[in-house]
């Protein structure tokens, strides 16, 4: 090896010309050097690390403010660094996930690469868990907006999300959309499905509505009695009547594309999941229809009054009746798994989870059932009447009840967590 030799220190000069390339630094124009100036350097030079801060010292106390100004705006943003453009990727990602989402947003707004950072899918994910986000299922396509940016699905699911809660929590308070077209009629049943509205009705129609514009675009016309139930699916509307048939119709053009017959009596409910719907009615029987071909593929028997409520998995068929019993069916061998009993009154409301059924009840009591075993997991007491509408998600239990309130439970312990009254 050859002798050693130290390497030169980097100085301030080095940096601010490396900066900005080969090419010198600027000077004071039109200002000569002093001839001292070389002299005083040199003598600088010479001084140790301590004597040259403690010159500096000497040297800035010695200055005027102008003269200060001119070294901070030379010194500052040659130490001003993208730490983040130079780190690796997932290191960047790492140090972004730190912050709250409003200080992404802000970030996205520095530079283009921040921008594709920011936007990081898996970034927003984690967000998103953090809220309780579910990714909405239109969502999970990914866009390439521009060559070497792509959209993130989940910042958009966060910030519909966001919007959301601001505007319960101080949106602007809009004239509400009447919708007007049943005139003095009741209206039976109510769907949504995305910017759609079905109502059915006594007065044997079905109306589709813009949700949007609040316009009536179709009138579904063919029953010869009230429409009691319906389901919607996208373009998909079925209906049943109290002229003892299913209707099956395009929403688009306001075609009846099937009249599905078989029941002896009103079709009170029914359940729409992929291609098949469960319809139940007052003649106490059961019916899975295929809504493609219009063909009844089983009649389910075992209920001694009107069904009033079904739900449906594609697995398993749940009901409730009048004869105050939830009926739990294998629709394929049209054979009853179970019957659960407890009820003291008709049952008027179901859920169903694939785990757990809800029934709700003229009794004024709410019930929790295993469907495997069939047991009774839990009463849940505390309305004064009937419930007459639910809505299950995970072991959140919301249930409508006509002593005019509202009741949030949580069904894995029974207890009542809210109650919103008004």
């Amino acid at each position: 090896l050859g002798p050693c030799t130290p390497s030169p220190t980097t100085t301030f000069g080095d940096l601010r010309n490396a900066k900005v390339g080969q090419a010198r630094r600027r000077r004071i124009p039109s200002v000569a050097p002093p001839p001292e100036l070389q002299d005083w350097l040199r003598t600088f030079q010479r001084w140790s690390g301590p004597e040259k801060l403690l010159a500096l010292d000497e040297l800035i106390d010695r200055c005027e403010p102008a003269q200060i100004k001119y070294m901070m705006q030379v010194i500052e943003p040659q130490f001003q660094r993208d730490f983040i453009s130079l780190l690796p990727k997932e290191l960047a990602l790492y140090v972004l996930s730190f912050l709250e989402p409003r200080d992404l947003l802000r970030a996205a707004q520095t530079c283009r690469y921040w921008r594709v950072l920011a936007e990081d899918n898996l970034l927003w994910r984690e967000k998103c868990r953090e809220e309780g986000i579910e990714e909405p299922l239109h969502l999970r396509k990914r866009r390439l907006l521009s060559p070497g940016f792509m959209y993130s699905p989940w910042k958009f699911a966060f910030l519909r999300q966001h919007r959301i809660d601001m505007n319960w929590r101080s949106g602007e308070l809009r004239p509400p959309k009447v919708l007007k077209g049943h005139d003095d009629h009741v209206i039976t049943c109510l769907q949504f499905c995305g910017n759609r509205i079905v109502s059915g009705s006594d007065d044997n129609t079905l109306k589709v509505w813009s949700a949007v514009t609040g316009e009536c675009v179709q009138t579904l016309v063919g029953h010869t009695g009230g429409v009691w139930s319906s389901q919607m699916r996208d373009s998909v509307v079925i209906s049943g009547s109290t002229d003892r048939t299913l209707k099956v119709w395009n929403a688009d053009s306001g075609e009846c594309v099937h009249t599905l017959y078989g029941h002896t009596s009103t079709v009170r409910c029914m359940h729409l999941h992929g291609n098949r719907v469960v319809s139940g009615s007052r003649d106490a029987t059961l019916r899975l229809w295929d809504i493609e071909t219009g063909q009844c593929l089983h009649v389910l028997m075992g209920h001694v009054a009107a069904v009033r409520c079904v739900q449906y998995d594609g697995n398993k068929v749940v009901s409730g009746a009048y004869d105050y019993t939830v009926k739990v069916w294998d629709p394929e061998s049209e054979s009853c798994t179970h019957t659960l009993q407890g009820h003291t009154n008709r049952v008027y409301s179901l859920q169903f989870d694939g785990t757990h059924i809800v029934s709700g009840s003229l009794d004024t009591s709410i019930r929790v059932w295993d469907v495997e075993s069939g047991n009774c997991l839990h009463t849940l007491m505390g309305h004064q009447s009937l419930t007459s509408g639910m809505e299950l998600r995970d072991n959140i239990l919301v249930s409508g009840n006509a002593d005019s309130t509202v009741k949030i439970w949580d069904i894995k312990t029974g207890q009542c967590l809210q109650t919103l009254q008004g």
